[in-house]
């Protein structure tokens, strides 16, 4: 008796986009718009992403702040230096001792995040403007499921 073989999913077809394409599309359609946007308050989109983060946790290393952003810890490293000398963020010791410093936002900091979140509001509202609010739902719902189900153990 041979095991069953299941059939593999659905396949686009040579008309219809893989939806990975599609993620990938929208991804660089968002970040080229963001790219624009963030540069008219002086930020950069990996220095966005880092100001977001540390709004939400507090006391983040560089090196948790890089694989957050898909960047080496030196990338970040020096996205970190700069959004210090710009007093957007301050280091202080991290309260285990050693080397590691964790990184907080300043006011200074605060207030261009809040800047840039309106620019990136913007960009929300021009792309979702044709969508209900079930469907961004269910869209923000399935999102999140693929990107759990291909990295885990960052949820």
């Amino acid at each position: 008796m041979t095991a069953r073989r299941t059939r593999p999913a659905a396949q686009p077809t040579s008309t219809t986009p893989r939806l990975s394409y599609l993620v990938f599309r929208l991804e660089r359609r968002i970040r080229a718009h963001l790219d624009d946007a963030l540069a008219r308050h002086g930020v950069t989109t990996t220095e966005y992403m880092a100001l977001s983060e540390l709004r939400t946790r507090d006391g983040v290393s560089s090196a948790e702040l890089a694989r957050i952003a898909f960047v080496t810890p030196q990338a970040m490293n020096l996205v970190i230096r700069d959004l210090e000398r710009r007093r957007l963020i301050r280091r202080d010791p991290h309260p285990d001792g050693g080397r590691v410093l964790c990184a907080r936002l300043t006011p200074e900091g605060v207030s261009v995040l809040e800047k840039c979140d309106g620019s990136l509001d913007d960009i929300e509202s021009g792309m979702l403007a044709r969508i209900d609010d079930a469907t961004r739902a269910t869209l923000a719902d399935g999102l999140t499921v693929c990107a759990r189900a291909l990295r885990p153990d960052a949820y």
